[in-house]
């Protein structure tokens, strides 16, 4: 019994309640202003659950406003066990309840509060409820029955008249408001989003250090076009070009900045096939025209060149007219950074990366619309056990069955879509699999079309258009060649996964090609058939969208549905799937050489069948391996890529002392956690020395602020001041420091003139900076340089607190100190308690309070002992870096930071046991990560 206040968090949100109250009341009444589609498909399954339990509902709606969804309430219909009424809003009278009552056998639940049946109501909006459970015979229990009871009695049969009048109403409504309007339109009443703006500011910054090109990483849709304009508008440049790769765009790209340059006095134009406005002040030419004229322009008649769909900048057409022109400033924007076999798309923009925005951060952003994924275990016909995935023609075979499709299209009428018609992509094996598929939908009477590789770039086009046209029956396409550029389609409203997963980059972008935003939806619909398959897992993988994961996260993510999704998206897996994946991760070792060349060969498919030479080849795709993994099992990248592919001439390569030496100094860095370092050494890599003052302006590329003294400290790092006996003879020193200022040693610069050795050097140093700007940002995090929940090793706070012992010394105990700082690195686990709940004593009280154990040496009246009883009193940082074991899989597992806290209360010694008020309070997501077990 009692009451609490439900609120959507990243620990819990009121769908959850919902679904679990339905799973164990014996009947329910619910009593909402408005029902969406969005809403009531998140809880179809649990109300088809409770139909098949017996349990019997009510449901009170009403179309007040015109807010609820015909669709949602003929949904509602199709359940036997669920009556529903509509209260006709009249003009005297509005409908805003929002309860939920369950009943049990001794008791009732009610929540009430502000909460619609809309998937961000249920999901992530600022939403107030109270649940109270009590005793029926209770007053409070008696009024809500009978006012609800009131309710039902002056509502309407949702009867199938009543909806159809309601859904002409609807209709007709809508054609008005989409009837053309006069609208005074001004461009400064259209405002940057968040990645538009984080992006400008970081352009600025790099033009403010003298850069003069820039490359922006970002998924289709979340609007690079306008954040390319908000940053002319700010540059002013007199001239402007503008390039694309496919005439389709240009006409888009141009009104996108006529938009935003209304009465400004600029001239706009087109160089294509059949428009030739060179003169304009700023032109949008395709490549193709680009290549035939770009001569007759003076080579800075562009102050602004912007490369839209950069990756294409590596060929020779693109190569020309970059050579050619010498604009100010040269943007590119591209979605996927591939390479070409000779060149890499980060270098052409002088590794400059503006921004770079992966499925995650565009959901948490809201620059793609949510998406609920439905993991629905596939038929038992459908036998993928002991085969090799990767065998297309074996997948084939098994996939084409008769009862499978009609199990697919019974998920799919349940699960439905959002928006009027259905606008589907079908992923599948192979071009006989879509076929298959196509022709058994289309006897099945949904009208459906096959789109491949193989189709002309016309054929694609037209039969994209069909789609979108809501006209046109064709409701499903059925694809197999995702990469094409050309299937772009933002009205798609529900994704089929048809094969099985073998990639998590696959399946990324298999999602990402309904997630555009578009008016005609709020969501996509995701539907996944888990087979039986060996690496199922993997879409957990893909899912969880985090940069590093053990075993236990990925499990407990799995367990807990991704708490750690952004906004309204939803992922719920049936209960087979669940457990097939989670068994999976149990019996598969993350670390094992096995597993990690599985993960390189599979990486190396998708790269076209090219061996990726370089760790940059890693950020080409959203959800690539993690090339460190690879680094950490064989010292450099390159020795891992040279034993996997048994390539020799590679080994020998690395059979040169001083060039392996050098790849395995820098490596054992990666990845790193202060970009110091780094920047000094991309200096040298074109200039014979750096001075403190040098240095400092080039970290200011890549920080907000630099501390002085850790640039000192960091000259140091690199001369190699703290390193032990054993690392001195094994790892090539790079620089001589004198103090004032570094110059390259004579073997790391002989390593440098050598062709085929720099390319290596340079990727290494690229990388680790690159890889650095995405996790840590432009800020600076001061002395001791660390980030709120990143990962470090225990050595890492000796480097980030410019500790000037040797700095191999910094392990072993518990507890480290460097003058006020003092680490805590803290196991929640012993190794044997793995498996089974033992009480140890470092543990989470909540998510504020921390209940530690000194070392146990440490007495109350000691200098130590004093510094962590009275830690604030006497100046002492306490930081806290906590993890759930020491190891897993054979591998050392890292601590996570959880950043500073002081004692509140203390008792006994030797050891001391210490109450700790962390500053931050941890997220959620994490929480339950570090005290949850599955």
């Amino acid at each position: 019994m009692g009451n609490r206040l439900l609120v959507n968090s990243k620990n819990t949100n009121l769908l959850h309640e919902l679904v679990t109250s339905l799973k164990e009341c014996k009947s329910f009444y619910f009593s909402v202003a408005f029902i969406n589609f969005s809403g009531l498909q998140l809880l179809l399954d649990p109300l088809k659950e409770a139909a098949s339990r017996g349990v019997e509902g009510r449901i009170i709606t009403s179309t007040y406003l015109n807010f609820t969804e015909v669709k949602a309430l003929e949904k509602i219909k199709s359940f036997d066990n669920i009556d529903l009424k509509v209260f006709s809003a009249v003009e005297e009278k509005g409908f805003h309840t929002k309860v939920y009552i369950f009943e049990y056998e001794n008791d009732y639940k009610v929540i009430i509060g502000s909460a619609n049946m809309t998937q961000s109501a249920l999901k992530s909006n600022i939403e107030w409820n109270v649940e109270v459970v009590s005793k029926s015979e209770m007053p409070f229990i008696q009024d809500v029955l009978k006012e609800y009871e009131h309710l039902w009695d002056i509502s309407n049969d949702a009867t199938s008249e009543f909806l159809e009048e309601y859904g002409k109403f609807l209709a007709a409504l809508k054609e008005a408001a989409y009837k053309p309007q006069m609208i005074f339109e001004k461009g400064e009443y259209i405002k940057p989003n968040k990645m538009q703006q984080r992006a400008m500011e970081n352009l600025e910054r790099l033009r403010s250090f003298g850069e003069t090109k820039a490359l922006v990483i970002a998924a289709t849709g979340t609007g690079k076009t306008y954040m390319s304009a908000f940053d002319v508008q700010k540059v002013k440049p007199k001239r402007l070009l503008f390039i694309v790769h496919r005439e389709e765009i240009l006409q888009k790209a141009k009104e996108t900045f006529e938009t935003l340059f209304v009465n400004e006095g600029v001239t706009f134009g087109l160089l294509t096939g059949s428009s030739k406005d060179q003169e304009a002040d700023y032109l949008f030419a395709t490549i193709q025209m680009l290549t035939k004229y770009y001569s007759e322009f003076e080579r800075d008649s562009f102050d602004y060149i912007i490369y839209d769909e950069a990756h294409h900048a590596t060929s020779p057409s693109y190569q020309r007219v970059m050579e050619y022109f010498t604009p100010a400033f040269t943007l590119g924007m591209t979605a996927t950074p591939e390479r070409s076999d000779s060149m890499n798309v980060f270098d052409l923009f002088d590794n400059n990366v503006g921004i770079e925005v992966r499925l995650h951060e565009a959901l948490e952003d809201q620059l793609v619309v949510p998406f609920h994924y439905f993991g629905i275990t596939d038929i038992e016909d459908v036998d993928l056990s002991g085969i090799d995935i990767d065998d297309i023609a074996e997948v084939t075979k098994r996939l084409k069955v008769n009862e499978r499709v009609d199990f697919i299209i019974e998920k799919m009428e349940f699960y439905g879509h959002d928006g009027l018609t259905r606008k589907t992509l079908g992923f599948c094996a192979s071009i006989e699999h879509a076929e298959y598929m196509a022709e058994e939908f289309n006897k099945r009477g949904y009208k459906s079309e096959v789109l491949h590789g193989g189709h002309s770039i016309p054929q694609r086009q037209e039969c994209i258009k069909r789609l979108e046209d809501d006209r046109d029956e064709l409701e499903v396409i059925f694809s197999v060649d995702i990469f094409n550029e050309g299937v772009d389609i933002p009205s798609v409203n529900s994704v089929l996964m048809l094969r099985p997963t073998n990639s998590p980059i696959v399946f990324i972008q298999q999602l990402g090609r309904g997630l555009r935003k578009h008016a005609s939806k709020s969501f996509l619909t995701v539907l996944d058939f888990i087979g039986n398959h060996s690496k199922v897992f993997l879409i957990a993988l893909a899912l969880n969208g985090s940069r590093y994961y053990d075993k236990e996260s990925l499990k407990v993510a799995i367990a807990k549905g991704f708490p750690s999704i952004p906004g309204a998206t939803h992922i719920q897996m049936d209960e087979i799937s669940r457990d097939r994946i989670l068994a999976q991760i149990d019996r598969e070792n993350f670390n094992s050489l096995k597993y990690l060349r599985e993960e390189y060969n599979e990486f190396k498919k998708l790269n076209q069948g090219i061996i990726p030479y370089y760790l940059m080849d890693y950020l080409k795709f959203d959800g690539a391996p993690d090339p460190v993994k690879f680094i950490n099992k064989e010292k450099s990248y390159l020795q891992f890529v040279a034993k996997t592919e048994k390539d020799d001439q590679l080994k020998t390569l690395l059979l040169h002392e001083d060039f392996e030496s050098a790849l395995k100094e820098l490596s054992s860095k990666l990845p790193i956690k202060r970009v110091y370092e780094f920047v000094i050494l991309k200096y040298l890599l074109s200039h014979d020395k750096v001075s403190l003052k040098q240095a400092n302006q080039e970290i200011l590329k890549y920080v907000e602020d630099v501390e002085e003294d850790t640039v000192r400290h960091a000259f140091e790092v690199l001369n190699q001041a703290y390193y032990d006996s054993g690392q001195l003879r094994s790892k090539l020193k790079l620089i001589d420091f004198n103090g004032e200022e570094a110059v390259k040693t004579e073997r790391f610069a002989n390593v440098l003139h050598n062709d085929q050795f720099k390319p290596f050097i340079k990727d290494a140093i690229d990388y680790g900076i690159f890889r650095y700007e995405k996790e840590f940002g432009k800020r600076d995090y001061g002395v001791p340089h660390l980030k709120l929940y990143e990962q470090y090793t225990m050595m890492d706070p000796a480097l980030l607190s410019n500790y000037r012992k040797t700095h191999s010394s910094f392990r072993g105990s518990g507890l480290l100190t460097n003058d006020k700082e003092f680490f805590l690195f803290i196991d929640l686990h012993k190794e044997e308690d793995i498996k089974e709940s033992i009480n140890y004593q470092d543990k989470f009280i909540d998510k504020r309070t921390f209940h530690w154990q000194t070392p146990n040496s440490t007495t109350q009246k000691s200098e130590r002992g004093k510094n962590i009883i009275v830690n604030k009193d006497r100046g002492i940082h306490l930081h806290l870096f906590v993890r759930k074991y020491r190891e897993m899989d054979g591998k050392t597992e890292p601590f996570i930071y959880i950043g500073k806290g002081n004692t509140v209360e203390y008792h006994g010694e030797k050891p001391i046991t210490v109450i700790l008020e962390l500053e931050n309070e941890i997220p959620a997501f994490l929480y339950t990560e570090f005290t949850e077990r599955v």
